[in-house]
C-alpha cells in the first residue's frame, strides 16, 4: 500500500505500526495511520488529494493553514469562557518542512491530526444531534467571520454557483453518450424535467450577491452531518472537519447544506425514496442551535434568504449528481451503475418535501430570527402542495 510508504515522510514521532483505509468520502482517499513510541501512540489522518477534483492541491493546504492558524488562536483566547472544548484539525508538516508530500506519480498527500475522542455519523441520530449540528456550524461561522477572504484561494471555482452546474449538464447532453444516458431510463427523464422547471430560479442567491444584498465571507463549503464531530464523553459537538472546500463564498451555502444533510433522516444514499422527507423537528432543532452563534453575525439581508438557501442547496446537490450521471460518473465516486442517478433522485425528492413545507419553514425562521423573508424579485419559489404530488415526482 502506497500510503504506508508515504506516512513516514511526515514529522510524526514514533514508528509506523499500521495504515488502514477508512473507505468513506466521495472525493479523497483517506487512511488512518498509527505511530507508536515506547510510551505513547499517535493516530493521524493521511489523505491523498484527488487532483481530478482539486486541480491545485497546494491551494487547499494554503487555505487550511490560514484557517487553522486563525481559528486556533481564537479558540485559545476564548477557552476560559467557552462552554465546551472545541477542536479543529491541525496540519502536520512533512519532514522537509512543507505542508504536503508529492509522490513519484505526482499525487499530493497530506497528514492532519485526528480529532480526539470524537466521531461523526453518516445520518442524523436525534433532535439533540440536529441541535448540535446547528450549534457547531454557527460556532464555526462565527470564529471565521473576521477572517479576511482575500487571504483564501478559490480551491473550487464555481463551487456552489448553481447556474454553473446547469452548464455542465448542458455540455454533457451535447455528447451522444450523455444523450444516451438521459434516454436510458424513465427516472433519468423525470429528473431532467424536474431540473428544467427550476432552471430560471436557481440563481436566486447569486443574483442577491451581485446586487450587493449578500456579501462574500469565509465558508466551510461542505458542512454535512458526517463532517460534524460529536464528543464521545459529553455528546456535544466538538469540531467540524473536511476543510478542503473552505473558500470565499456565501454563508447561506453552509446553512442550506447543513439543513439538506441533517433534515433527511433517510440519508443521501438510501434506495427507498419513500423514506425521504424534510423533517420539521430536526429543522427546528438546527435553527435553535445555529442561532446561538449566528445571531452575532447574521444581517437582516442574510436572514431574508435563509429559506431559499435550504431549498437551493438540496436542489443543487441533486443537479450535481444528475449532471455527473449524464457525464458518465466522472466526479463522484460510485459503487454501482446508476448510483449518481439514485443520489439525484433522493435530493429531488427532498426538494419536493422542502417546497411542500415552505410556510412552516419560513414561520420557524421568522420566529427564531425575527426578520421575515422577502421573496427576491424574479424568484420562482413555488411550493408543491403535498409530498405525494406527482407533477415533479422522482419516485420509483
Amino acid at each position: 500500500m502506497k500510503a504506508a510508504l508515504i506516512a513516514p515522510k511526515f514529522a510524526i514521532a514514533g514508528r509506523l505500526v499500521v495504515v488502514e483505509s477508512l473507505g468513506d468520502g466521495n472525493v479523497n482517499d483517506t487512511f488512518l495511520a498509527v505511530f507508536r513510541t515506547t510510551f505513547s501512540e499517535q493516530r493521524v489522518i493521511l489523505q491523498r488529494i484527488n487532483r481530478h477534483v482539486f486541480a491545485n492541491p497546494e491551494f487547499i493546504m494554503q487555505n487550511m493553514r490560514v484557517l487553522t492558524d486563525h481559528v486556533h488562536k481564537k479558540l485559545e483566547l476564548e477557552a476560559h469562557s467557552a462552554d465546551r472544548i472545541w477542536q479543529l484539525p491541525q496540519v502536520i508538516p512533512a519532514k522537509d518542512g512543507g505542508d504536503f508530500v508529492v509522490d513519484g506519480e505526482g499525487e499530493y498527500w497530506r497528514a492532519i491530526t485526528l480529532i480526539a475522542s470524537a466521531h461523526s455519523y453518516g445520518q442524523i441520530q436525534s433532535v439533540e444531534h440536529a441541535y448540535e449540528a446547528g450549534f457547531v456550524l454557527g460556532h464555526f461561522q462565527r470564529v471565521v467571520s473576521d477572517l479576511r477572504v482575500d487571504l483564501l484561494c478559490d480551491t473550487l471555482e464555481g463551487f456552489h454557483i448553481t447556474p454553473g452546474y446547469f452548464n455542465a449538464l448542458d455540455e454533457a447532453l451535447q455528447t451522444s453518450e450523455g444523450r444516451a444516458r438521459l434516454e436510458s431510463s424513465v427516472e433519468a427523464k423525470r429528473c431532467y424535467a424536474f431540473v428544467e422547471e427550476r432552471r430560471a430560479w436557481c440563481s436566486v442567491l447569486e443574483d442577491a450577491r451581485e446586487r450587493g444584498a449578500l456579501e462574500v465571507r469565509t465558508i466551510h463549503g461542505d458542512p454535512k452531518i458526517s463532517n460534524i464531530m460529536i464528543d464521545d464523553a459529553t455528546g456535544k459537538g466538538t469540531s467540524i472537519v473536511d476543510l478542503d472546500t473552505v473558500k470565499p463564498g456565501l454563508i447561506h451555502y453552509d446553512f442550506g447544506d447543513c439543513m439538506r444533510s441533517c433534515c433527511n433522516p433517510a440519508g443521501e444514499e438510501t434506495l427507498d425514496l419513500g423514506r425521504v422527507v424534510f423533517d420539521m423537528d430536526l429543522c427546528a432543532a438546527i435553527i435553535r442551535g445555529y442561532k446561538v452563534h449566528a445571531r452575532q453575525f447574521l444581517t437582516d439581508a442574510d436572514r431574508k434568504y435563509l429559506y431559499d438557501s435550504i431549498r437551493l442547496i438540496a436542489f443543487e446537490l441533486g443537479l450535481r449528481f444528475f449532471a455527473d450521471f449524464i457525464a458518465g460518473d466522472v466526479y463522484f465516486k460510485t459503487r454501482y451503475d446508476g448510483h449518481n442517478l439514485n443520489r439525484a433522485r433522493v435530493q429531488f425528492k427532498l426538494v419536493d418535501s422542502i417546497e411542500a413545507r415552505k410556510t412552516q419553514i419560513q414561520a420557524l425562521l421568522d420566529e427564531e430570527f425575527g426578520v421575515a423573508s422577502e421573496a427576491p424579485e424574479g424568484s420562482l419559489s413555488q411550493c408543491a402542495e403535498t409530498d405525494t404530488a406527482t407533477s415533479h415526482s422522482t419516485r420509483r
